[in-house]
């Protein structure tokens, strides 16, 4: 299949935006000069058939839409053109060339959600007055394929299943969890054998397959783990296998510890592993089995080699993501450190004219990361004493009270505890605030907008700078602040 349907990992998956789901293939823009817009294209028109075929999301217009000629069935609603009411048109292209039309969503027929009753669900364990678009429990199989998102294919029909296969929609990210059939449907609920049943077709047609099992402890660990890595270990399309602890938050009725409280557990389930990884590396070339980074940092280990996650295929997940920190932390504090030294020098100098005390950058991460941003602040502190600077950032973790139990990861920060933690006098003083505790909306998990927060901060003396938490966006941002300050 060649229709531009690859998922290229770019995407981060947002499961509390709060914009409207799509009903229909609604236009947002048309490109000028495109050929939608010499066809007679529309912000606000739909489009409702291509080629006769009626389109229920992206992968339809992309399937349908892949040549270079398509006959279009569009409904344009009053006030939109001259005519309200119903047209064909034909849409012609270059080859190569793009159709210069985008759409609101990419679903048009709206999200599929969960009909399982998963024991570990994070969205039964959220307090009562969190807004409705946190409540949404997706599981799409067409966004695990376009944004990444994990499904349990239970809800996955006959005719679902074989368009996956017809349309290679591939790599699927499959949540596992457990074979055996009672710790399935235990773990998962009734429907949990028909996500077997559609797995195993997949496999079998020969797609790749991402997965993934949310490990609680003493439900599918142990001897069930094991079975499950076999299962796993049989079927090569499955490329890469996730393991990640079950996290719960104070207001889970059923939860009140998990592995980041039982280092001797942790340490069992990475003992467990090493040998289906070491297998894995012998006769694939790739580890395949992965932990995430909790477990690493629960069991009190070093975190694993690069060459350990395989290309990071499932980095969203959290796997890989504080050894690709301090690899790039390393990386940049060797290859720029003239740059780093200049950067703190400036950030140094208008931290003191403010009358700042302390370093003139305060980090704001997760607690899990904090050992990882301490790291790199190390680095960068190590780079401007041999340049004769001083050492100007410091990592802040936010404890996060709003959610409780073991929740302790920057993305699930939240404004109230972000702005009760943070110092009331932050005179002089820059605070780089993580974009992932934001939605695509710009909001955090606790319902408050970035623009508050920045003017909350900005009240208090602050500058602020709002960037991916990696090491050379951190420095880029701190350096694109004030384009003039460091000329």
């Amino acid at each position: 299949m060649d229709a531009g349907l690859a998922y290229d990992g770019s995407t981060r998956s947002d499961y509390a935006s709060t914009k409207p789901q799509a009903d229909a293939a609604w236009i947002k823009s048309v490109e000028e000069g495109s050929p939608a817009w010499e066809a007679g294209l529309e912000p606000g028109m739909r489009v409702d058939s291509v080629n006769g075929h009626a389109l229920l999301d992206i992968i339809d217009w992309r399937w349908e839409a892949s040549d270079d000629v398509a006959e279009l069935e569009v409904f344009v609603p009053e006030g939109i053109g001259e005519e309200s009411g119903a047209f064909l048109c034909t849409l012609e292209r270059e080859a190569g060339q793009d159709w210069g039309v985008e759409f609101t969503d990419v679903l048009f027929d709206g999200i599929r959600t969960c009909v399982n009753a998963c024991q570990f669900c994070f969205m039964r364990m959220l307090p009562d007055d969190a807004r409705a678009s946190l409540m949404l429990r997706d599981d799409d199989y067409r966004l695990s394929f376009m944004q990444g998102n994990f499904v349990t294919l239970t809800n996955v029909s006959d005719e679902d299943l074989q368009r996956i296969i017809d349309c290679r929609l591939e790599p699927m990210n499959v949540s596992i969890h457990a074979v055996s059939p009672d710790v399935r449907r235990g773990l998962i609920g009734r429907h949990a054998q028909r996500g077997i049943d559609v797995l195993e077709a997949l496999c079998d047609a020969g797609l790749e397959v991402h997965g993934q099992i949310v490990l609680c402890a003493g439900i599918n660990d142990g001897d069930e783990l094991t079975r499950t890595l076999d299962w796993v270990e049989a079927r090569p399309n499955i490329t890469s296998l996730a393991i990640v602890p079950m996290g719960y938050t104070k207001y889970s009725r059923q939860f009140s510890h998990s592995f980041s409280e039982d280092v001797e557990a942790s340490r069992e389930v990475v003992r467990i592993i090493e040998p289906y990884q070491r297998r894995a590396r012998e006769t694939l070339g790739i580890t395949r089995f992965q932990l995430s980074d909790e477990f690493y940092v629960d069991a009190e280990l070093p975190v694993p080699a690069a060459e350990t996650y395989d290309g990071y295929p499932q980095f969203y997940d959290g796997i890989g993501m504080l050894r690709s920190f301090l690899d790039e932390a390393a990386d940049l504090c060797a290859a720029e450190g003239d740059r780093l030294v200049a950067l703190a020098r400036c950030l140094q100098t208008e931290s003191a004219a403010a009358g700042a005390s302390g370093p003139a950058v305060l980090c704001v991460c997760g607690e899990a990361a904090l050992d990882v941003f301490d790291a790199y602040f190390a680095m960068w502190a190590q780079v401007c004493e041999r340049g004769g600077a001083e050492p100007c950032a410091e990592a802040r973790a936010i404890r996060n009270d709003y959610y409780g139990g073991d929740v302790n990861v920057t993305g699930l920060i939240v404004s109230c505890d972000l702005l009760a933690q943070l110092p009331e006098d932050l005179t002089g003083r820059v605070v780089v605030l993580p974009e992932v505790m934001f939605n695509f909306d710009k909001m955090t998990l606790d319902g408050d907008t970035q623009e508050h927060i920045l003017s909350e901060l900005a009240s208090r003396g602050a500058r602020c700078v709002v960037c991916t938490p990696s090491p050379r966006s951190i420095a880029d941002a701190l350096e694109g602040r004030d384009e003039e300050c460091c000329e």
